[in-house]
């Protein structure tokens, strides 16, 4: 079962990121605060989900939270200051949203940018360890999923209804067949499995 708090009796804030190694597309990113003490089984890891079931439990956050956000980052705006710091500020955005002020924010990872001085503590694999990371990824994955799924309709030989933006080979190689569209990030190589940037 997943932890409530990192840091207790205050408020805290869970972050995490969702499409930051895609070819195409906005990474998103969401910050959630939970009540004292929340307690939810169904919450996990948006990626020991599935499709169904993280739908399902977005109302459910949204409804129960304190206080949520989700933002993101263009695909122009990766290619300009790079996919690490991209997620920074989809978080960092999330966070501004905000309308509770978080007086700790945990965070999905081993790295992060310091967000207005609030302390905050990087934890490996923290979308299975506690809850507030957990609906984050949950938010930033759906919200994400949604935002793909709507942009497949007008570019649908990119397969994106199915990979999302993820570089599958049919997601590769109808790239190397039509070329970029303007939401693709041009700084990853197509060709590179470990989409490294230039």
């Amino acid at each position: 079962m997943l932890l409530s708090t990192f840091q207790q009796d205050v408020m805290e804030a869970g972050c995490d990121e969702a499409g930051r190694g895609c070819l195409a597309g906005p990474v998103f990113a969401a910050a959630v605060i939970f009540p004292p003490d929340y307690c939810n089984v169904l919450l996990n890891d948006s990626k020991q989900l599935s499709e169904k079931k993280r739908m399902a439990l977005r109302p459910i956050i949204e409804k129960e939270a304190l206080d949520f956000a989700v933002a993101s980052v263009s695909a122009a705006e990766i290619d300009h200051i790079n996919i690490l710091n991209a997620s920074y500020l989809a978080m960092h955005r999330a966070l501004d949203q905000l309308k509770t002020k978080a007086a700790h924010i945990i965070v999905d990872g081993n790295r992060f940018r310091a967000y207005q001085n609030i302390p905050h503590q990087c934890i490996i694999k923290g979308d299975g360890k506690y809850l507030s990371i957990a609906a984050a990824s949950i938010l930033a994955k759906t919200y994400r999923d949604e935002y793909m799924h709507d942009l497949a309709n007008k570019f649908p030989h990119y397969d994106w209804l199915s990979n999302k933006g993820y570089p599958t080979i049919k997601h590769r190689n109808a790239i190397l067949q039509y070329g970029i569209s303007p939401h693709h990030r041009k700084s990853f190589r197509v060709t590179d499995p470990q989409l490294k940037l230039f």
